[in-house]
């Protein structure tokens, strides 16, 4: 059993608990800062040495082990991580000293409580990547709101309550209807012959194993299964029309807060789509696959839309959240050849995490020395604070794919993926319209740029303390918090490759049956021929129930078949 992965996730909840203990050192603001700040660094050197000896080579789940539960019910804590886990987990490692580095301003009351609850949400956001038991994996997503809850309806803003309820209820309640579908999976399983396929016949809520039982559903079933993953983890993205909770949240959560929600909770529900829907509900993910991009298109228009009239800098963010991350599920749900959409989906995912979580860093940071985040009320700031409005620019330009930065490949490759859908799935249409929003979110967010930064000075009329204006620019800290986000930026923006090419193996493996499913809904050799009577479709049906997913892309590589009035010319 490898336990480098055990370390990861509990080093975080080991080094949060001294926080909690009568330590009088702990009682000066800047000792417990800085004792947040080295056990984050510390963790996020445990992920790349996960980084160093993980062989990208090497398809399927590396450093696995599983401590043992409850035997009867087949209950284990599993872990193991591929490379979409290791990359989510480096963005996770990665962000949280970061967030720690700029929040010593932020928070002067209740310290201690503020620094404990954003370790202990690292240990359960870390949990959710490296669970191979959807039972650990469930525990680990639920036991995220609480931290974020806290951290929302303590240390946030003056409608802070109001915000907390409603992020609980919506979240909690979508994935009480998640774990539901979880529960009939794991029943369906005990009811297949025990010769089916390794682990049939028995309770177990082994992630691989949950993929052959699920996928050996009816499309009815299967189509009541996907409905209930789409209810925690579209909730979770979020995708429209269930994301009114997002923008209320971020506005009123700390700085810290927001950070962590459009850097890595929001990534949840997407990580939750790839890894658990479109394996083990391929016939529905395809059936279904045309709705759901409806929805994903509306919510890059329609929040892109919303965001022409906000006046708050930081709802505004809060709205181009969820007009991006329609473009991953968009991605997530093209079921293209090459898994162009999915792997650009996963590389949006990565993306969306440093640039927008940098702009909410930046808003923080203005909030903090002229306590408004209302855009009628302040202009020309980069006359003033040069240092602060350059990063500002930079991660604008990065949020809205301007080609060179990050944001810019996961736009276009889940555009294209869209693009090179399956007819029967997504297809040209999808794409165009997600082409309009894209070029609506450039336009939203250069306007805000513009109001804020350009144009003719204007500086709120908000006092500090010591009752004047507060118009220092960036100080040395603030501009260590800033720096390694943009270098995440530029890096990825011109050297992706290296990160695309270690997605493709594992995506395609999550997204080979959905693949043979929509395969297996367009193969008709001619008009008086019925999917039944193609040999191929037999083959490709016979895959679908006997789940080897090599098989199914062997299948997806045979040259086409030719059609009986072909074979009978030849």
């Amino acid at each position: 059993m490898d336990l480098l992965l055990l370390l990861l996730v509990l080093f975080p909840l080991v080094s949060a608990l001294p926080l909690m203990l009568p330590i009088k050192a702990f009682n000066c603001r800047h000792a417990t800062w800085s004792y947040a700040v080295l056990s984050t660094l510390i963790t996020f050197v445990i992920s790349l040495v996960a980084l160093a000896q993980f062989d990208f080579s090497a398809p399927g789940m590396q450093f696995t082990g599983a401590v043992r539960w409850i035997d009867a019910f087949g209950l284990t804590f599993g872990y193991g991580i591929d490379s979409i886990s290791l990359w989510l987990v480096l963005l996770t490692t990665f962000l949280m000293p970061v967030i720690m580095l700029g929040s010593l301003s932020a928070v002067k009351v209740r310290v201690r409580e503020f620094y404990f609850w954003l370790i202990v949400l690292e240990t359960f956001m870390l949990g959710t990547f490296v669970a191979t038991d959807i039972i650990f994996f469930y525990v680990c997503f639920e036991l995220t709101l609480v931290p974020l809850y806290i951290l929302i309806g303590v240390f946030g803003s003056d409608n802070r309550l109001r915000a907390a309820k409603i992020f609980f209820l919506y979240t909690f309640t979508g994935s009480m209807l998640t774990f539901a579908g979880v529960l009939y999976v794991a029943w369906f399983n005990t009811t297949l012959p025990v010769n089916f396929f390794p682990g049939a016949g028995a309770w177990s809520f082994d992630i691989q194993t949950l993929y052959l039982a699920a996928a050996s559903m009816s499309p009815t079933e299967q189509g009541w299964v996907l409905g209930s993953l789409l209810a925690g983890f579209a909730v979770k993205v979020p995708l429209f029309p269930v994301h009114t909770w997002l923008p209320l949240a971020h506005t009123e959560a700390p700085t810290a807060g927001s950070v962590i929600l459009a850097g890595v909770l929001l990534k949840l529900g997407t990580y939750g789509l790839l890894r658990f829907a479109l394996p083990m509900c391929p016939e529905a993910v395809v059936t279904f696959a045309p709705y759901i991009g409806v929805f994903a298109v509306l919510g890059v228009l329609v929040t892109a839309l919303i965001c022409w009239v906000q006046t708050d800098v930081k709802k505004l963010i809060a709205y181009s959240s969820v007009s991006h991350l329609g473009f991953c599920v968009l991605g997530l749900f093209a079921l293209d050849a090459g898994d162009t959409g999915a792997v650009g989906a996963v590389m949006y995912m990565i993306n969306h995490g440093l640039s927008t979580g940098a702009l909410f860093l930046c808003v923080g940071m203005i909030y903090e020395r002229f306590h408004t985040r209302d855009m009628a009320k302040m202009s020309g700031l980069g006359r003033v604070i040069p240092v602060w409005a350059s990063f500002t620019v930079f991660f604008v330009l990065a949020s809205v794919g301007l080609p060179g930065l990050n944001g810019f490949i996961g736009e276009f490759l889940t555009l294209l993926g869209a693009f090179l859908s399956p007819s029967n799935v997504l297809g040209f249409e999808y794409a165009a319209i997600a082409g309009v929003g894209m070029i609506f979110a450039a336009i939203y967010l250069l306007y805000m740029v513009g109001k804020v930064i350009f144009g003719p000075l204007k500086v709120p009329d908000v006092h500090n303390d010591d009752d004047s204006h507060d118009l220092r620019d960036l100080n040395g800290r603030e501009i260590i918090t800033l720096l390694p986000l943009a270098a995440g930026c530029l890096v990825l923006g011109l050297f992706p490759h290296g990160v695309l090419t270690s997605l493709e193996a594992p995506v395609g493996r999550l997204t080979a049956a959905a693949k043979a499913a929509a395969e297996l809904q367009t193969v008709y050799v001619d008009a008086d021929q019925t999917p039944a009577d193609d040999p191929r479709a037999a083959e490709l049906r016979l895959v679908l129930d006997d789940r080897p997913l090599p098989a199914i892309e062997n299948t997806l590589q045979q040259p086409p078949l030719k059609t009986a009035q072909q074979e009978a010319e030849r």
